[in-house]
């Protein structure tokens, strides 16, 4: 008899059949576009930010990657988590004839997620490389800044999935996209301190899951994460996760034995 965990595997195999098919493109969106941000404005305007060490108290390269790391975490995630679920859950898609099998609605949203974590983990390990050979990595708790994007990516792209799994017109998601995880990406404290912004603007961003994942890799990256702080973060980051799996579970249920 198969065990019950087995199943989530399978669907996980195949997202990475596909993607080593296609990894290619993502390398681009996940890896070059941070590390050109990462030089371009961590190294080029950097330069300008350091002259004043007063306005951040570190460098700004050291302040940029990882919150760098975070947010392209999310835009992984998201990708993964809305975009590719919308197109498999089509007529045409891979999700038609996976739900045949013995894999249920469940077993595909969690491989489907497993995938996404690796992904983004996959991602993450290559640009933390990339941050310690630029002298980006203050501590060596910053190790652990890794797995916190790979949870950061889970707190959105569980939610998007369960999302996205009943969005029929593919320019919601589109438009989702430009007007909340693109500001999100410049506006949830990636490229400056929250502090500066409107009282308004740093209200959504406390409430924005990548805050969080900002707040909690920066911390651990500049080696003055506290245990308190840590675990506020994690938990405000599982609860998306925790939230998305279970909304995720029913909605693909719901849609895929319709």
């Amino acid at each position: 008899m198969t065990p019950a965990f087995a199943y989530p595997l399978r669907e996980f195999g195949h997202q990475w059949l596909v993607y080593r098919r296609s990894w290619r493109g993502s390398i681009v969106i996940g890896l070059l576009n941070p590390l050109l941000f990462l030089t371009g404005i961590g190294i080029g305007i950097g330069r300008l930010v350091d002259a004043n060490h007063a306005t951040l108290g570190v460098s700004y390269l050291s302040f940029l990657a990882p919150g760098m790391i975070a947010a392209s975490a999310m835009q992984m995630a998201f990708t993964s988590g809305a975009f590719q679920v919308f197109f498999q859950a089509q007529a045409t898609g891979s999700y038609t004839y996976t739900v045949a099998t013995p894999l249920s609605p469940r077993d595909i949203m969690i491989g489907q997620q497993l995938f996404s974590s690796a992904r983004v983990g996959l991602l993450s390990a290559g640009f933390f490389v990339i941050q310690v050979a630029l002298g980006a990595a203050d501590s060596w708790m910053s190790l652990l800044t890794v797995p916190v994007a790979v949870l950061t990516g889970l707190a959105f792209s569980a939610p998007a999935a369960a999302w996205a799994i009943g969005v029929r017109d593919f320019r919601h998601i589109r438009t989702f996209f430009r007007f909340v995880i693109q500001p999100l990406y410049l506006l949830s404290g990636t490229f400056f301190p929250l502090s500066t912004q409107a009282h308004w603007v740093q209200t959504l961003a406390y409430a924005s899951p990548l805050w969080h994942g900002v707040e909690l890799c920066r911390t651990l990256n500049l080696g003055t994460a506290t245990l308190t702080g840590s675990l506020v973060h994690i938990g405000y980051l599982l609860l998306f996760v925790v939230a998305g799996l279970v909304v995720g579970s029913w909605r693909f249920r719901r849609r895929l034995h319709a």
